[in-house]
């Protein structure tokens, strides 16, 4: 164990943010209209903005909140705005049924904490419970404990750039140790 993996938890605890939608483009999470934001604490605000009924999503997200999503999220461009928007949310993680190939590196690149889990959905997962994510195990569980869903865990080159804060950061810190 490294000094890192005592720094962000491998369980999370937090409250569940479902948006099933199945084919959510990055379009939908952040409107390219908002491209020219470059600042991470500001895009925040513009989640979901191009997403009907899912328009008021930041001003009801809080810290700590884990997104439950349908097939393919995150599908279409390649954005980053469509993961930072989530991170200055202060949104922990997002489980989805399926993810957009490039959304998926993104999140994973970002240091975002990202799971497949085919079956997030079946069990009834309401908006607002409380939930416990098991990054390491690949589990979705009540707060109870009670195991809802089994995804895919945590991958080492996953877990290695969660530690470090993103991929940047675990390769600046990759070379210092040369």
């Amino acid at each position: 164990m490294t000094d890192r993996d005592t720094v962000k938890p491998l369980v999370l605890r937090g409250r569940a943010r479902v948006v099933p939608e199945a084919n959510v483009d990055t379009d939908m999470i952040f409107h390219n209209r908002h491209l020219h934001i470059t600042d991470r604490s500001e895009m925040g605000r513009h989640i979901f903005g191009n997403l009907p009924g899912r328009e008021d999503f930041p001003a009801d997200a809080r810290p700590g909140d884990i997104l439950i999503v349908g097939h393919n999220f995150g599908c279409g461009s390649s954005r980053q705005q469509a993961v930072d928007g989530f991170i200055a949310l202060g949104v922990a993680a997002v489980v989805g049924e399926s993810f957009g190939a490039i959304y998926k590196r993104n999140a994973i690149n970002a240091g975002w904490p990202l799971m497949e889990c085919p079956e997030i959905l079946t069990p009834g997962v309401k908006d607002g419970d409380e939930l416990l994510l098991d990054l390491e195990a690949g589990t979705v569980a009540r707060s109870d404990g009670t195991v809802l869903a089994e995804g895919k865990p945590m991958s080492q080159v996953q877990r290695d750039i969660y530690f470090a804060g993103g991929l940047l950061e675990l390769a600046a810190d990759t070379s210092r140790t040369r």
